[in-house]
C-alpha cells in the first residue's frame, strides 16, 4: 500500500504529491494551516484523501487546545471546518468527512475536552477503515465490467495516490490484475499538472501495471483507432441526477466515447454523491491560478503574461454515462431514481 497521508504521533506525514515521480518527498504537517496550504498547493490531492486530509487537519487545530479551555476548543473547531472546507469547494468528500467527524462532539456538547478530542479521533479512524473497504468494494465489483483483453482509458489520478484505500477507478484495474486478467491501460496525461503522466502512470508501475502514456489531445484517435473500449473515471462530486465533476478533460472524453460507442463509467464511493444538489449546474467549479496553464515545474511555457484560463473541473451530463460504480453496486444508465434507490 501507497501511504499518501498518515497520523504519526503529534503530526500528519504526507506524501508530497507534487514531487512524484521523480522524488517521493513526505511533509510533516502540524496544524490547520499546514494542511490547507498542503491541499491548495496540491501536495494532498483526490477527492476521498482531501475528505481524510480536511477530517485530520479538524483533529490538529483541537487536539493541542487545553483540556480545561471548552471555548477555544468549540471555537477553533467550527472555524477550523469553515476554513478547510473553503480550500476546495467542488469535491463534497472534503466538507462531508469534516462534518461527519465534527458529528460525534455535536451529540455530546457537554462532555469534557479530553473526551471531545477522544471522540474526533476515533471517529476519524473509523472513516479510514471505511475508506479502504469502500476502495476494496468498488474494485470488486468493478472489475466485473472488464473482460479479458479489455483496452481501458482512465484520466488524472484515481488510485492509492488520491483515496485512503486502493483507489476507485484504479481499484478496478488492481482486482483485475489479481484475478489474473489480462488488459491494458491508456492514462491521459491529464494536463496542466499531468496527475495523469505523473502520478497514475507511476502508481501502476509500482504495482506492476505498464501503461500507455498519452497527451491529453491524442484520447480521441486512439479511440477512434481500435485502442481503448473502456473508459473508467473517477468523480469530485457526482450530482443526484448523475451529473458529476470530474478533473478538466472528462467532459471530452465522454463526448468522444459517445460518438464512437465506448462504454463510459464513472468509480466512486456513495460519499461523492450530493443529493442536495439537482444537477451538475450546481457544481462550483475550482479556479486555479492562471501560472498553472502557463508554467509547468516553475517554467515559463509560453508568452509571459498572457492570459490564461484555468478551470480545474468540468461537468459531464449523465447523459454520456454508461454506470455509475460505488461500493453498493452499479448503477447502469443513471436517473434521479435509481440513484435515490442507491444511496438510501
Amino acid at each position: 500500500m501507497i501511504k499518501p497521508l498518515e497520523w504519526k504521533d503529534d503530526r500528519i506525514v504526507v506524501l508530497d504529491q507534487r514531487e512524484l515521480p521523480h522524488r517521493e518527498v513526505y511533509l510533516n504537517v502540524f496544524n490547520q494551516h499546514q494542511m490547507a496550504g498542503a491541499i491548495n498547493s496540491l501536495a494532498i490531492r483526490g477527492a476521498p484523501l482531501l475528505g481524510l486530509a480536511g477530517a485530520w487537519g479538524l483533529f490538529l487545530a483541537v487536539h493541542k487546545v487545553d483540556d480545561e479551555d471548552r471555548e477555544t476548543f468549540f471555537k477553533e473547531l467550527f472555524a477550523t471546518r469553515d476554513f478547510l472546507i473553503a480550500t476546495r469547494p467542488t469535491a463534497i468528500n472534503l466538507a462531508a468527512s469534516i462534518d461527519k467527524a465534527i458529528a460525534p462532539v455535536v451529540t455530546k456538547m457537554k462532555a469534557k475536552v479530553p473526551e471531545l478530542k477522544q471522540l474526533i479521533y476515533d471517529e476519524i479512524r473509523k472513516m479510514e477503515e471505511e475508506e479502504k473497504q469502500n476502495c476494496q468494494k468498488i474494485g470488486e465489483i468493478g472489475s466485473k465490467i472488464l473482460k479479458d483483453g479489455a483496452k481501458v482509458l482512465t484520466h488524472c489520478n484515481t488510485g492509492m495516490l488520491a483515496t485512503g484505500g486502493i483507489g476507485t477507478a484504479l481499484a478496478i484495474l488492481y482486482t483485475a490484475k489479481e484475478q489474473g486478467k489480462d488488459f491494458s491501460v491508456i492514462v491521459d496525461e491529464t494536463r496542466p499538472l499531468l496527475q495523469g503522466a505523473r502520478l497514475t502512470a507511476w502508481e501502476l508501475m509500482k504495482h506492476d501495471i505498464m501503461p500507455t502514456v498519452i497527451t491529453d489531445s491524442t484520447a480521441a484517435w486512439a479511440m477512434k483507432s481500435g485502442l481503448v473500449d473502456t473508459i473508467i473515471v473517477g468523480a469530485d462530486r457526482i450530482a443526484s441526477n448523475g451529473d458529476f465533476a470530474n478533473k478538466i478533460g472528462t467532459y471530452n472524453l465522454a463526448i468522444v466515447a459517445k460518438e464512437h460507442k465506448i462504454p463510459f463509467y464513472v468509480a466512486a464511493p456513495i460519499s461523492t454523491i450530493d443529493m442536495n444538489i439537482t444537477s451538475g449546474e450546481e457544481i462550483t467549479i475550482e479556479q486555479r491560478p492562471p501560472d498553472e496553464v502557463r508554467q509547468f515545474m516553475g517554467r515559463l511555457v509560453t508568452t509571459r503574461n498572457v492570459l490564461a484560463w484555468a478551470p480545474a473541473f468540468d461537468i459531464t451530463p449523465v447523459n454520456y454515462v454508461t454506470g455509475i460504480i460505488t461500493e453498493k453496486g452499479i448503477v447502469e444508465k443513471p436517473t434521479l431514481a435509481k440513484i435515490k434507490k442507491m444511496v438510501f
